[in-house]
């Protein structure tokens, strides 16, 4: 039985996302972009923009698991608070959908698409792009991050009942 996935790279201003199916081995992109949010709105705005198009995308595809990256350290605190806003209202919205989901190290998402957990991002778009068999290496970064961590969650079939 064919098993969708949704895979989500957590931002403010550029939430990646990826949609893939796995249907017998035979492993294809449904979707991909970034949910963009303006820098000139407050906070709240954005994050109810973010969730109100993350569950459009949500209920569109109905996918069977998500996936999404955790926050990795950043120097810049301020920086990693409101991500770490961003990625609550990522999760809230998976539940809100009754979505499973599996969380992944960048490293982990990185090995699980190069075999190499310290692989640079130009190697992770490309092997993204080569085993989904797309025409171009997804655009933007934030949209092959997320198709990325989507193919992790395939490493973990035993998981995604």
């Amino acid at each position: 039985m064919a098993k969708i996935i949704l895979g989500v790279d957590p931002g403010i201003a550029d939430t990646g996302y990826g949609v893939i199916i796995d249907d017998g081995g035979k492993i294809s992109c449904l979707t991909y972009g970034s949910i963009k949010t303006s820098s000139k709105d407050d906070l709240i705005t954005r994050l109810s923009q973010l969730h109100t198009e993350l569950d459009k995308i949500i209920k569109k595809y109905k996918p069977d698991v998500a996936s999404i990256e955790e926050l990795f350290f950043s120097k810049n605190v301020k920086t990693a608070l409101v991500v770490g806003h961003a990625r609550g209202v990522i999760l809230l919205t998976f539940k809100q959908n009754n979505l499973n989901f599996l969380e992944f190290k960048p490293s982990q998402v990185k090995q699980g698409v190069t075999c190499y957990g310290a692989a640079g991002k130009g190697q992770v778009q490309k092997m993204v792009q080569m085993l989904l068999k797309l025409k171009e290496i997804p655009k933007p970064d934030d949209a092959a991050d997320a198709l990325a961590v989507a193919m992790c969650a395939l490493n973990y079939k035993s998981l995604l009942k």
